[in-house]
């Protein structure tokens, strides 16, 4: 099993991107509640996460938020890859605390996808990794029971629980709150 939260980690050079945000880019920071990007406006940003936690959030019709995925330190956030293609976002991507993350402007990327053979290929990579990526989970909503999808959750990142709420955690696994809150009670 992977160590990382979000798989596609392992299968991308990590190192080129954080190197690229950190050399090109230039540290922000990201209050708690404040979005990296918004639905409906372009993600101006690819960024190398310094310190703290962020969540990929989408809305129902009626307002409720679903939570499509997580990110938290030494890790990638960006609206991939819709950012490069210069499309409105589909998702929020939230800041649940204070962040520290080294930015690096889209149109930057772009450039440097423009006049960097290796660099292009690296985007490729990356973006065929998180697609597998969320393939996956997909799958998984479908073929795994929400005990399972805990189960494996919690195996692979149990300190989750101090990173994210649990009304988070839960809207991620697709169930409610309180069937988070049972599943959790029976672990104990």
């Amino acid at each position: 099993m992977s160590d990382n939260f979000n798989k596609y980690i392992e299968q991308i050079d990590f190192n080129a991107w954080r190197d690229v945000c950190v050399s090109k880019g230039t540290l922000r920071r990201f209050a708690k509640g404040e979005e990296f990007v918004s639905i409906g406006r372009v993600g101006r940003y690819i960024g190398y996460i310094v310190s703290g936690a962020l969540k990929y959030v989408a809305y129902s019709v009626d307002g409720t938020e679903h939570v499509m995925g997580l990110v938290f330190g030494d890790g990638l956030v960006a609206d991939w890859p819709f950012c490069l293609y210069e499309q409105p976002a589909k998702l929020a991507i939230i800041a649940v605390s204070d962040c520290e993350i080294y930015c690096i402007p889209t149109k930057e990327v772009n450039e440097i996808i423009d006049t960097d053979p290796e660099f292009k290929d690296i985007v490729m990579h990356s973006t065929e990794a998180v697609y597998s990526t969320v393939y996956d989970r997909y799958i998984d909503l479908y073929c795994k029971s929400p005990h399972r999808r805990y189960d494996e959750l919690v195996t692979r990142h149990p300190a989750l629980f101090d990173l994210f709420s649990l009304k988070d955690i839960a809207s991620f696994l697709n169930i409610t709150p309180t069937h988070l809150s049972r599943l959790r009670k029976n672990d104990n």
